[in-house]
């Protein structure tokens, strides 16, 4: 006689997995039904498995950062013991961290970066259109490093820098919060620094129309003016397909103007085609007003959206988009 274990592959045919589960858990627990109960179980695991995919892809993104800040640590561990670059400590682990999220991009979102001999050999002021996620700006930034060496700095939104443990790569990757002054002082040093006027406001409520939120914001505008540098305009295809929101939903958006901070749940993490394209400079004009150059940018960077995004985006084409053997021209 053989036990209930074997029992599951005696004979000449074999019991399906589920059929081997059930009669081991009808066994232990005694529970004649048992079988209806694994079931339906089952059957609400089906159900609600694209749910579970869709709203839980975007924690990789999370985890990728979480991974990063746990490198720098390990890094910073080393190198209070032994200091490989006394020019710079961190260069190796901004090399490290470029590998890592060009790796992610290039095999995640096929990520291409195009027009990259639009950005000055010296301080400019990079703006953007601001995705879901900020994810294509890390992806542009890790290949920027890696094709040029150079290092791109980013104003983030004050709550970034209350996420535990984001400290130390806020810190390597020179985030700052502002205000205007330091934003000033970054771009003398000679420094190329990063902003979406949108902030998280158009991160969260704009859709897949791509509609530009940056309302009469200008401070970005008098920052590139008083430092006389100029502004390139950026923008990423198909960035509100890989990560959407739920920020049609007017209750959120009405508790996110109370509370100022990013509480409309996001969904996907799709692979689809990212590419980020980069136009060209506006020059600084001493004769240019605030209002005058930020409409100026605002305007190329509507210039880019309709030139290379498809309205309104679609999250199958842009999957799609991922099988075309031919780079799409600039």
């Amino acid at each position: 006689m053989t036990g209930g274990n074997e029992s599951c592959t005696a004979g000449p045919t074999s019991m399906s997995y589920l059929t081997c589960l059930t009669y081991i858990l009808k066994e232990w627990t005694g529970v004649e039904d048992i079988g209806d109960y694994l079931s339906y179980a089952f059957y609400i695991l089906w159900l609600l498995f694209p749910l579970v995919v869709v709203f839980v892809l975007p924690g990789v993104i999370v985890i990728l950062f979480y991974v990063s800040i746990l490198l720098l640590h390990i890094y910073k561990r080393k190198n209070e013991i032994k200091e490989a670059y006394s020019h710079d400590v961190w260069i190796g682990a901004k090399e490290m961290l470029a590998t890592l999220w060009d790796g992610h991009g290039r095999i995640w979102h096929g990520y291409e970066l195009h027009g990259v001999e639009n950005i000055p050999s010296g301080p400019g002021l990079v703006v953007f259109y601001h995705g879901a996620t900020p994810v294509d700006y890390v992806y542009f930034s890790a290949r920027l490093h890696i094709m040029k060496k150079r290092n791109c700095r980013v104003v983030a939104d004050h709550f970034v820098f209350r996420l535990p443990g984001f400290k130390i790569l806020l810190e390597v990757l020179g985030v700052i919060h502002g205000p205007k002054e330091a934003c000033v002082r970054t771009l003398e040093k000679g420094h190329l620094l990063a902003i979406a006027p949108g902030g998280v406001r158009e991160a969260l409520f704009s859709d897949e129309m791509y509609t530009i939120l940056w309302s009469d914001r200008k401070g970005f505008a008098q920052v590139a003016i008083d430092a006389k540098v100029p502004i390139i305009p950026m923008f990423t295809q198909n960035v509100r397909e890989g990560i959407r929101t739920l920020g049609g939903i007017k209750i959120l958006r009405s508790l996110y103007e109370r509370i100022r901070l990013p509480v409309v749940p996001l969904y996907g993490g799709f692979p689809v085609k990212l590419r980020t394209f980069i136009g060209e400079p506006i020059p600084y004009e001493p004769n240019m007003t605030a209002e005058e150059l930020a409409a100026k940018t605002k305007a190329a960077i509507q210039g880019l959206i309709d030139k290379h995004q498809k309205i309104p985006g679609n999250i199958f084409r842009a999957l799609m988009e991922r099988f075309q053997t031919q780079k799409k021209e600039d």
